[in-house]
């Protein structure tokens, strides 16, 4: 089976109610090897964070995930304007002062 062969058929997804909420993730930490890329998904608040998601996947996926990533950042823009990049975070004091 090619590719277009495959995209022309249904697949069915299930999902459990936990998957389907999501999770909020504001930092994202990546590695490879030559054979895989890590994709750590966190939700940071300092001191400290969560890793909410880790995604393993090949190379040749994840520059699929590239593509349809630009390619819906692309139609985004298009229809409600042009994101702006978000600064780098700095390091904040947070919490309570005594």
């Amino acid at each position: 089976m090619n590719q277009n062969q495959a995209q022309g058929q249904k697949v069915n997804l299930k999902a459990t109610d936990e998957i389907l909420k999501g999770h909020y993730a504001n930092n994202l930490m990546a590695a490879h090897s030559k054979e895989e890329f890590v994709l750590d998904f966190i939700n940071l608040f300092p001191p400290q964070g969560q890793l909410v998601s880790r995604i393993v996947t090949s190379p040749g996926h994840l520059k699929r995930i590239v593509n349809a990533l630009t390619q819906n950042l692309k139609k985004y823009e298009e229809k409600f304007g042009e994101i702006k990049q978000a600064e780098n975070p700095q390091k904040q004091d947070i919490g309570f002062k005594g």
